[in-house]
């Protein structure tokens, strides 16, 4: 039985399936009665976020008046209609969706009712904030189209709103040709909603133009953009996928699932779905009927496009007797193949989740078992969940084993830990205290070492001794997927949520400290050394800081923020940033080592300055040559800090490349006059809170002279720099990066966090920066999501 790492109480118990949800900036829904409870799983014991369900009224169909009710001609009958609120389904939306760049989450009631909510990021509250009530906008938009009764209507159905079943989000890219609406970017969400009748619902949710860690009042763009009818009955289930095999035109692919048993797939040619603004019946296209109707509901499914292998689609089906269906098909050929049927359950499967780019699939069930496969071909084949945790077990964890059944299942965005909400058998809680106080839990366990087909392959020769509570092989399968792990952020399209690894590594470091640095070194001599053989830890990080302008600004964020968290985890960041770390007290070799890395990082964090810095200078210069030919670019990034970082050169000269030496020249002979038409350039800052001139003396923080001021009355201030353009940041909120702890009042442009190298010519670089490719809140050095500093006892997101 695998051995679970942490555990979290819960104070309601699920009901239906896929109760738990994990979203892309490291937060997990659970789905318990009437409430929602959204918690950090780097913190499970801390801070919580909180959704209460609210009683809401029906809608005014079919209701008879009040002065009616004493007409002779009806009969004297009461109806009442007392449906204690439930959340039957919820899912996350992607990040950038909510004012302040996180996730959106979606939740669908047993009494119809769809909504979406955001975090409470500047309310200082528990209770999430409610942003939009989709059904009332699919009420309103039926009752202005007389419910069907007129010939232009879309549905005749009533029962198509007043219940929803399922729901799913998927992220969609920019659509450069398309207008979106006002106050919204070309960038969105789609949302489907299943209803009774069998009809799904889709819906828009675009992304904000600008976002905000103040203001609170920022409206949410969603708009309706078609029906389907997939089904004659409940639309218990829907996945769907978003194929980019042609980037020029997306396709969606979604599957569908009812609870007369059938699940059918379907896939939308067109682009009106993406991109028409009116109401209509998007033409999906019937790819196949993979399963027909057989009386046994589907509960549960899960869609998935492998990064791998862009042309196939797996398709996980769970059913209300307990057993899955598993396809496989190749979309380039319409071949759809049947990996078999498993009756793996006693109960209904109530979670599917697919790991390792559909290398693994995960099912629970409703008889509290959950069992892991391994896709290697054509066969599914079940293997041990690993029983073997890393670290030490957390000392708060006391909760008890006995549970009676499982609601779900879910994976982590690194696909190193897998969720399970469970609810506990009350008979087995002692009733004096358990019973009270414990309803549910969420478990986490590791799934690192889950053996797969490409580990399995792998040569078993290990280079060191083994380690006591691991197999040798065990062992490897970690080392194997941790090395896909870090090579799946490649793909810039993934967001950076490393604490799965970060939070893996630091447990093997505490009993195996000499694996975490052969794991390290082998993926630094892969991503930066043609061979490693041979070479010596040393050698290799020596080498490592000489190929950092060949490497990709994302796989130095990644560096960044394993180097922070795991190497040199127990050192401050402050002491860090300011390069002033005390490494004496560690000794002898391991202060050696520890000065290598903590160069090592300085070289890296050095090198995204410099590029940051040209970016910016390039843009500049741009604008300079543009506004001497009279065709100025109004839209774009808006660089600023230009004064700051020229003394920022200025101090690092005989380290910057000559490039940059080269803008930097360029920039500081323009007409200053001129200059402030193109951007802001301030030479002389001044402290926020006793005006008193601020020296730039450090990237990082700065001290006001107001010691010196007045005859020597008054008092020098600490202030923080921004860590995009350098210049001190207001005393009004700003964003703040978890992960290095630096704040910002700026954001860095899209374009920088694509960089594959550091540039040739910045100026191929700058030239596609315009307002089509608007800036998301990310960290200049450590690429994950900035959020609000929020109080120790408030919910945020650890994604690193």
């Amino acid at each position: 039985m695998a051995s679970r790492f942490q555990a979290a109480s819960l104070v309601a118990s699920p009901s239906y399936p896929n109760a738990v949800a994990w979203s892309d900036e490291n937060l997990i829904a659970v789905a318990t009665g009437h409430l929602v409870t959204i918690l950090n799983p780097a913190l499970p014991f801390g801070p919580r976020g909180l959704i209460t369900i609210p009683a809401n009224k029906p809608f005014p169909i079919g209701v008879i008046e009040r002065q009616d009710l004493y007409s002779g001609c009806l009969l004297s009958t009461c109806l009442s209609r007392d449906i204690r609120p439930c959340v039957r389904s919820i899912s996350w939306s992607h990040i950038g969706l909510a004012p302040n760049a996180g996730c959106l989450l979606a939740i669908c009631t047993i009494e119809g009712r769809v909504k979406l909510y955001r975090a409470p990021f500047c309310e200082f509250q528990v209770e999430w904030v409610e942003v939009v009530d989709i059904t009332d906008m699919l009420y309103d938009y039926l009752a202005n189209i007389s419910f069907g009764e007129s010939e232009t209507a879309v549905s005749s159905d009533v029962s198509s709103f007043t219940l929803q079943f399922s729901l799913h989000v998927l992220c969609l890219p920019p659509e450069t040709d398309s207008a979106p609406p006002d106050n919204s970017s070309n960038c969105f969400s789609l949302l489907a909603v299943g209803g009774k009748s069998g009809k799904i619902s889709f819906w828009r949710v675009h992304e904000p133009l600008s976002y905000t860690v103040e203001h609170s009042r920022v409206p949410i763009s969603v708009m309706l953009a078609g029906f389907h009818q997939a089904h004659n009955t409940w639309v218990t289930a829907i996945s769907w996928a978003l194929l980019t095999s042609d980037a020029s035109s997306p396709q969606v692919l979604l599957a569908t699932g009812s609870t007369d048993g059938s699940v059918k797939i379907w896939l939308e040619y067109s682009e009106k779905l993406l991109k028409s603004s009116e109401v209509n019946d998007p033409p999906f296209s019937l790819l196949k009927e993979v399963i027909n109707a057989d009386s046994v509901p589907v509960s549960v499914l899960t869609l998935i496009v492998p990064v791998q292998s862009p042309q196939k689609m797996f398709l996980a089906v769970g059913k209300g007797c307990g057993s899955f269906e598993v396809w496989i098909c190749d979309l380039s050929i319409r071949k759809f193949d049947r990996i078999g049927s498993y009756n793996a359950h006693d109960h209904v499967v109530t979670g599917l989740a697919w790991a390792f780019d559909g290398c693994c699939l995960y099912s629970c069930s409703q008889d509290n078992s959950v069992r892991s496969w391994s896709l290697c071909g054509n066969s599914l084949d079940e293997v041990p969940i690993p029983p073997n945790t890393p670290g030490v077990k957390n000392p708060a964890d006391d909760l008890p084993y006995l549970f009676g059944s499982c609601y779900g299942v879910a994976v982590s965005p690194g696909n190193l830990v897998v969720a399970v909400a469970r609810g506990f058998d009350a008979g087995l809680l002692n009733p004096m205290y358990q019973a009270r106080t414990q309803k549910a839990a969420i478990e986490f366990f590791w799934i690192g070492g889950q053996q797969l087909e490409s580990s399995t392959n792998r040569n078993l020769e290990f280079g060191i001794e083994n380690f006591p509570g691991f197999p040798k092989k065990e062992l490897i399968y970690w080392e194997c997927n941790m090395l896909w792990y870090l090579s799946q952020y490649e793909h810039l399209d993934k967001p950076l949520v490393v604490w799965d690894i970060v939070a893996a590594l630091l447990a093997f470091k505490q009993s195996a400290p000499k694996y975490v640095e052969l794991v390290l070194v082998k993926w630094l001599s892969v991503s930066n050394v043609e061979s490693h053989l041979g070479l010596s830890t040393g050698n290799i990080l020596s080498h490592a800081s000489r190929t950092f302008s060949n490497t990709t600004t994302r796989k130095l964020h990644l560096f960044n923020i394993i180097c922070r968290h795991v190497v040199l985890s127990e050192l401050k960041a402050d002491k860090i940033n300011s390069k002033q770390p005390n490494l004496e007290e560690f000794g002898g070799a391991e202060e050696e080592k520890l000065k290598l890395w903590m160069e090592l990082l300085l070289c890296s964090e050095r090198e995204l300055r410099e590029r940051l810095v040209g970016f910016a200078f390039s843009t500049v210069l741009g604008l300079m040559s543009s506004l001497a030919a009279k065709v100025y670019r109004a839209e774009g990034w808006d660089p600023v800090g230009l004064a700051q970082m020229e003394q920022w050169v200025a101090l690092n000269y005989d380290h910057v490349q000559d490039q940059l030496k080269l803008l930097a020249s360029e920039v500081r002979n323009l007409d200053k006059r001129k200059l402030h038409s193109v951007c802001e350039y301030v030479a002389g800052e001044q402290c926020s809170y006793c005006s008193a001139s601020v020296p730039f003396e450090s990237p990082e923080i700065a001290f006001c002279q107001g010691a010196k001021c007045s005859g020597g009355v008054g008092q020098s201030h600490k202030l923080a720099r921004c860590a995009v353009c350098m210049q001190v940041c207001p005393p009004t909120s700003s964003w703040f990066c978890t992960c290095c702890q630096r704040y910002s009042s700026k954001l860095a442009p899209p374009q920088f966090f694509l960089m594959p190298r550091y540039p040739l010519d910045f100026k191929s670089s700058t030239e596609s920066c315009t307002l089509n490719s608007f800036s998301k809140p990310f960290c200049p050095f450590c690429g994950i999501l900035l959020q609000r500093l929020q109080p120790v006892f408030l919910l945020s997101a650890s994604p690193a």
